[in-house]
């Protein structure tokens, strides 16, 4: 299990699927969160996580104030897992003030090519047996679905390369928390 931490949802347990994904742990969860807050918080925003798993990444942000989220996953068991939190989640939220929350289950490729709406935070935490070619590919079909100042977060191993970076994304830091990296970047 894993839970939110906080927001209107905070300490909720979610479900996590029984294999097939990695969920990010509360220490990395907390460390996200605390930089997105920093940055004037998530009142608003649309949210996007790609390769969502449970939707702990996505879900953590409805319940801190996104007003749209959408989680895709490939895996079927694991976007049935992910609808049920969100269920758990959309329930949770005040009356009147419940966020959208959407569960595409297709690949992120087949999302991107499809998707008309614009984010202004995206997640990317793949498994770690996704190629950075294929991470690239994201990337890159990522960059016309973004806000002017949208920021994207990709979760890698340690010992996974700085992805490479579209023309018209920028990194702006990055991090280590043990077997953990996460690179950050912003709208060019």
């Amino acid at each position: 299990m894993t839970r939110i931490i906080a927001g209107f949802a905070g300490s909720l347990s979610l479900a996590v699927p029984k294999s097939g994904t990695r969920p990010t742990s509360d220490r990395v969860r907390e460390a996200i969160f605390s930089a997105l807050e920093s940055r004037g918080g998530l009142d608003g925003d649309r949210v996007l996580d790609l390769y969502a798993g449970s939707g702990a990444l996505g879900l953590e942000s409805a319940s801190r104030g996104a007003s749209h989220v959408v989680l895709v996953e490939r895996n079927q068991a694991a976007a049935r897992v992910a609808k049920a939190n969100a269920a758990i989640v959309t329930r949770a939220a005040p009356s009147g003030l419940a966020p959208t929350i959407e569960v595409s289950t297709s690949t992120v490729a087949g999302y991107l090519a499809a998707s008309r709406g614009e984010f202004d935070v995206v997640f990317l935490d793949p498994p770690y047996d996704v190629g950075e070619t294929e991470l690239g590919e994201a990337l890159t079909a990522l960059v016309p679905r973004l806000a002017a100042d949208a920021v994207v977060l990709v979760e890698r191993s340690s010992r996974s390369p700085e992805p490479e970076w579209p023309e018209g994304l920028v990194p702006t830091r990055d991090r280590s928390y043990g077997e953990t990296t996460l690179w950050w970047a912003a709208r060019a």
